[in-house]
C-alpha cells in the first residue's frame, strides 16, 4: 500500500483504531521527533529559518508537519511544535539554543503563576490553530497535537532551562509544597486549554510529553505529578479525543501513570512491552519502544529489533509502534525509512 493507503474515503483511521484498542489490520507507526534534522529537508529549511521561525508561521509549522507523512509513510502526524510553546504564548521569554531551550524570565512568586493563568491563548496560540487548519484540509492520517505535562514545564519554567538534576524544580516543592502544587495546578490548566485550542481547530488525537518527570520519585509523582496528569486527561477525553501521555524514564511510575486515564501510555526503551502490558492492564493502549539508538546501527540490527519489539508487544489490540523517545538528529534518513518498512511489512 501507498503511503496514503486508506480505510474509508481516503483517511487512514488505522492510528485512531489503535488508541481506542479496535482491531487494525497491522501495527500502526508513527515516530517522536519525526521530522527533524536527520531529514534533508528540514536542514535546507533551518538554513533559512529559525527553529521560532518555523514553528511559529503556520504555512511553514504544516510544510514541516507535512514532511515526514510524505517521506516515511508513516500512520499518524503530530503537529510541528515545541514543549515550550504554551510557556511562550503565556508571555515567558523563551530562547531556542545548542542544547536546550532557555527561559529568561524564568518562574520567581506569585506574580509569575498569575502571568501563566491570566494567558490569552486564543489570541497569543491562534497561529498554532491557524496550521492544525491548514494540516486537516492537506493530511489523510491522524494529526497529533500535544503539549509539555506541568512537571516537565516547571522544570523549563524554574531552572530558566535544561538541568540534570532539577535542583531548583524539587527544592521548591520540598520547602515550598504550597506553591509548588499552584504552580502545577495552574500549568495543568494551562496544558488543558492549550489543547483544547488544538483539538478545537481539528487535531485528532492529543499527547501529553512528560520528558522529565521520571527525575520524580514515585511518592512525588504520585503527590506533584500525577493528579494534574489525571486532570488534563479528564478534561480532555470530554473532547473525545485519544489521549497519549509519555513520561520518560516512568519504569518505577508505570502503574500509577496508568491511572492518569489516559487512552494510551507512551513506554520507553528501558521497559520492556510485554511487562508493560502486564503493570499496565488491558484498559489501556501502549506506544513504543525502540531505544533511538539502534538506528544508528547496521541494517540488519534494525529489522530485528523493530520486529522484536512488535513481537515483545503482543496480539492484544491496543498497540502502535515509536521509538522510546525522540529519532537522534545524527540517524540516517534510510534508516528511518527502514523501519517504517519494517513495521508496515511485518505480521507477527
Amino acid at each position: 500500500m501507498s503511503a496514503q493507503e486508506s480505510t474509508a474515503e481516503g483517511f487512514n483511521d488505522r492510528f485512531l483504531r489503535a488508541c481506542r484498542r479496535e482491531a487494525v489490520d497491522r501495527v500502526p507507526v508513527w515516530l517522536m521527533r519525526q521530522a527533524g534534522r536527520y531529514m534533508s529537508e528540514y536542514r535546507k529549511l533551518r538554513k533559512k529559518h529559525s527553529f521560532e521561525k518555523l514553528s511559529s508561521t503556520p504555512e511553514l509549522a504544516a510544510k514541516v508537519t507535512m514532511l515526514p507523512v510524505d517521506k516515511l509513510g508513516v500512520d499518524a502526524a503530530i503537529l510541528f511544535s515545541d514543549l515550550l510553546t504554551p510557556a511562550s504564548c503565556a508571555g515567558f521569554k523563551v530562547k531556542y539554543v545548542e542544547g536546550g531551550p532557555l527561559v529568561e524570565d524564568p518562574v520567581r512568586g506569585e506574580k509569575d503563576v498569575e502571568k501563566i493563568a491570566s494567558a490569552d491563548l486564543a489570541e497569543s496560540a491562534a497561529f498554532v490553530a491557524e496550521t492544525i487548519e491548514t494540516l486537516r484540509g492537506e493530511l489523510s492520517v491522524p494529526l497529533i497535537s500535544f503539549a509539555g505535562a506541568p512537571f516537565t514545564l516547571a522544570s523549563y519554567l524554574v531552572e530558566g532551562g535544561p538541568s540534570r538534576h532539577f535542583e531548583k524544580t524539587k527544592t521548591m516543592i520540598y520547602e515550598n509544597p504550597a506553591f509548588a502544587w499552584k504552580l502545577f495546578d495552574t500549568l495543568a490548566d494551562l496544558c488543558t486549554r492549550f489543547l483544547e485550542l488544538q483539538v478545537d481547530a481539528g487535531a485528532q488525537a492529543v499527547m501529553i510529553f512528560d520528558t522529565w518527570a521520571g527525575a520524580l520519585s514515585p511518592a512525588d509523582f504520585g503527590a506533584f505529578e500525577l493528579p494534574w496528569l489525571a486532570k488534563i486527561t479528564r478534561q480532555l477525553k470530554r473532547r473525545d479525543v485519544p489521549v497519549i501521555v509519555y513520561v520518560n524514564g516512568a519504569g518505577g511510575i508505570l502503574e500509577a501513570l496508568g491511572e492518569c486515564g489516559a487512552d494510551v501510555v507512551g513506554v520507553d526503551w528501558r521497559v520492556g512491552l510485554a511487562e508493560a502490558r502486564k503493570r499496565l492492564g488491558s484498559a489501556v493502549a501502549i506506544q513504543g519502544n525502540l531505544d533511538p539508538t539502534v538506528l544508528l546501527g547496521p541494517e540488519k540490527v534494525i529489522v530485528s529489533k523493530v520486529q522484536e519489539t512488535i513481537e515483545s508487544a503482543g496480539s492484544a489490540p491496543g498497540y502502535i509502534f515509536n521509538l522510546g523517545h525522540g529519532i537522534l538528529p545524527q540517524t540516517e534518513f534510510a534508516k528511518v525509512k527502514l523501519l517504517v518498512e519494517t513495521v508496515r511489512n511485518f505480521s507477527p
